[in-house]
């Protein structure tokens, strides 16, 4: 495995893609696959990914059509790509950690760490060594155990989830966690769409989304703010045709213009093969980066106004009167707002900002949809709290084909945070858990993700366990995050494959290697399931149909079983042996603590499993008013000094979350490069940089440590004006720890201060 070689970085540019999917998809998913694993193999996974009795893509929460109505191929191509990388038949084994110290694992890049194949039995790092060494279960659960019995409190100890964590391990996770005595439980959402939650719990009374997949079939507008579907979540594009083909029509809005939102082939039907496809967007809005506040404000103005022009003929009064409170403070709030303002922060013409308009009055069911572009800025969250108060104007929460809908992007993320994988778990939650389990969870508030990085930095959290993800990559200021966990005295990653986080290591590290989406799981109780929620609050199960990658694999489940019943003994009285041995004993045990999973094992057994329900859609606000709340939102935008730009971190098409499958973005027209930076020519000239310059990209910030990325070669591309793109995780190195949004503490990735220096010649 140690032959695999990085791709060369040779860039060359070709003009944007005007349309996304189509046969190209197709042959790409194909041709990764079949360089991962077998013919067979591939075919097991691809027609068994996301039917109803199959495996859960692996990839991103987009839900599937009812069973019936799903296509045989109901999977992208990232998808596609996704589950076979994880289905490799590469291998990781003994061997090739005694060939290769930390040291040069370290220094090689996420690619190279990636395609190296499946981790095959559990490792460690002792102090002062050099190597990873091979270790048993029983001695590692050992490791494990006495390391947090020896800390000086359950609060220096972080259980980090990532999204691809099932619900019944992160239910143990969480309750093991509170068990030890800690709220210490960052996650991954901690970093994307912390801001959405923050501001749908204030307005709303609750963090999820509204809406289904027939609400986007039968809306008549949507909104696709600060996302990009055609690389991040590609079967959106499947439930965007079918609202434009139902007459719909949708307005995209992002400081990039994004192919898979101007036409999609839809590979699966002959339009998408033979023919034009299906234009998605009615209307590009080519917004500055962190307009869109101001955008939504002008949106509410223009409808105060017209409301004024024709009282009773604009706002949804009966709404606003019934199920809302704070609207008149709202509105003498907004009507404050000056186009000047809006103009400038948008970088959009009264003209376009009217036409949109235009398409909102002739709308009677509208959905916004969202990402971490609006998510990463320091006005996130106010932000989201403009838009929520946008659709209440006209009704548009809680009815059919209209509502909310943040689109996470990674599988179960939404329903890790069901599960309690939260350092700020209600009270409800804990007194449920109380109640079920006979110990008393701590109260108080536990550590983010962002606070969990600087209590390790200053060496009041000495212990990390990481679950199913890539934090050491996946987090902002690297150099701090580095130096951060190699003050741990122990880090310990449960995964499947290679990355980054496994060679910075605390004074102990151990591998954990686990079973895959993909993977059968065979307990003592039998063959095992396990289930997900998606991003619209449906719950289903998924089935790993492939051998595992090896004999000393251990399930998630089993991993967090052992290691508690390691740690904690009998005190409290948990039954973990059972856990590990039957799923649907940690299923029932969910159907008492978790509203909406009543009858939990017999509902998710039926084909598509079970939707939870949303208090929103039967007009229930758990607020503390028992209602909707319109909020007034100072306006604000982001300042960027003379000579600098605002650069946003972005995923590459070939791409998911952290690690890259290609050096190529094709989308976008990138190839064999992913050190690049993607500039407006006009602002180019204005700083008098050439196409095709290197420079390094250095981050502004207030304190005294210098945040470089170099060696970026720059790319004229049509990004919005004063903004800049560069890929992540390469870049995540410039976004500053402090640099966080207001309430939610996500930090701002899509809004990072930077100049373009020349690259030193001295390199």
């Amino acid at each position: 495995m140690s032959s695999i070689e990085d791709p060369s970085d040779d860039l060359s540019v070709t003009p944007p893609k005007t349309w996304a999917a189509g046969v190209p998809a197709v042959t790409h998913a194909l041709r990764y696959s079949l360089e991962q694993t077998s013919v067979r193999r591939t075919a097991l996974t691809l027609l068994n990914i996301n039917q109803a009795k199959g495996i859960d893509c692996p990839g991103c929460a987009w839900p599937e059509e009812a069973p019936g109505k799903r296509h045989m191929n109901e999977y992208c191509e990232n998808g596609a790509k996704h589950i076979n990388d994880e289905a490799t038949s590469r291998r990781v084994t003994r061997d090739f950690f005694r060939e290769h110290s930390i040291a040069e694992l370290d220094g090689k890049s996420d690619y190279w760490l990636n395609q190296q194949g499946r981790l095959t039995e559990p490792m460690v790092k002792r102090p002062g060594a050099t190597h990873y060494e091979p270790i048993g279960w029983a001695e590692a659960f050992g490791l494990l155990a006495g390391e947090l019995k020896a800390l000086a409190s359950p609060d220096e100890a972080l259980f980090y989830v990532s999204g691809r964590l099932n619900n019944e391990a992160a239910f143990l996770l969480q309750l093991f966690a509170r068990a030890y005595g800690t709220n210490n439980l960052p996650d991954c959402s901690n970093m994307c769409h912390e801001s959405s939650g923050c501001a749908m719990n204030e307005t709303l009374g609750t963090g999820k989304g509204s809406v289904s997949l027939d609400d986007i079939h039968d809306s008549d507008l949507i909104f696709v703010v600060g996302q990009n579907p055609g690389t991040n979540h590609p079967r959106m594009l499947s439930a965007l045709e079918k609202t434009k083909r139902n007459g719909g029509q949708v307005v995209a809005v992002n400081t990039l213009p994004e192919a898979g939102l101007m036409r999609f082939k839809n590979p699966q039907v002959p339009r998408g093969v033979v023919g034009k496809g299906t234009a998605i967007a009615d209307q590009f809005l080519h917004i500055r980066a962190g307009g869109d506040l101001a955008l939504f404000q002008a949106l509410n103005l223009l409808l105060l106004e017209a409301e004024d022009a024709a009282p009773g003929t604009v706002l949804d009064h009966r709404y606003i009167d019934t199920y809302s409170t704070g609207f008149a403070a709202f509105a003498e709030h907004t009507r404050k707002v000056t186009w000047e303002h809006v103009f400038e922060a948008t970088g959009l013409s009264r003209a376009e900002i009217e036409q949109v308009f235009d398409r909102v009055l002739g709308a009677k069911k509208v959905i916004v949809c969202w990402a971490m572009g609006l998510t990463q800025q320091k006005h996130g969250v106010p932000s989201i709290r403009e838009v929520i108060n946008f659709l209440m104007l006209r009704g548009n929460i809680g009815k059919p084909g209209a509502g909310v809908c943040p689109v996470r992007g990674h599988s179960n993320v939404q329903g890790d945070r069901t599960m309690g994988v939260w350092e700020q778990m209600s009270q409800e939650f804990l007194d449920a858990l109380e109640a079920e389990f006979g110990f008393t969870p701590p109260a108080h508030h536990g550590l983010d993700a962002v606070n969990g990085i600087r209590a390790m930095y200053e060496g009041r959290a000495k212990f990390f366990l990481g679950v199913a993800g890539n934090f050491v990559r996946a987090t902002p200021d690297s150099a701090v995050t580095e130096e951060a966990m190699r003050k741990c005295r122990l880090t310990a990653h449960i995964s499947t494959k290679l990355n980054r986080s496994h060679t910075v290591c605390g004074d102990t590290a151990l591998i954990l290697p686990t079973l895959g989406r993909s993977d059968k799981d065979v307990q003592n109780g039998g063959e095992q399931f396990i289930t997900v929620e998606d991003s619209m609050s449906d719950v289903h199960a998924s089935r790993g149909k492939l051998p595992p990658a090896s004999p000393d694999l251990l399930s998630e489940v089993a991993i967090i079983c052992r290691m508690a019943r390691g740690t904690l003994g009998s005190t409290p009285p948990l039954p973990w042996e059972d856990f590990e041995a039957d799923y649907g004993t940690i299923r029932d045990r969910i159907s008492r603590v978790i509203p909406g999973f009543e009858n939990f094992n017999a509902r998710v057994s039926e084909p598509g499993g079970f939707h939870l329900p949303n208090p929103v859609n039967q007009g229930v606000y758990r607020t503390p008013s028992g209602k909707a709340v319109f909020t007034c939102n100072d306006f604000t935008m982001p300042h960027v000094p003379k000579g600098h730009l605002l650069l946003q971190t972005l995923r590459s098409h070939d791409q998911w979350n952290t690690i890259w499958y290609a050096p190529d973005d094709r989308y976008r027209g990138i190839h064999n490069a992913r050190r690049v930076v993607l500039v407006n020519p006009a602002d180019l000239e204005e700083l008098g940089i050439a196409d095709g310059d290197l420079v390094d990209l250095v981050s502004v910030w207030h304190d005294e440590r210098e945040r470089r990325a170099e060696d970026f070669r720059v790319v004229a591309y049509p990004a919005s004006r004063g903004s800049a793109a560069a890929y992540y995780p390469e870049t995540n190195v410039l976004v500053p720890l402090d640099s966080v949004a207001d309430i939610s503490n996500c930090p701002t990735s899509k809004a990072v201060v930077v100049r373009l220096d020349p690259a030193r010649a001295s390199r």
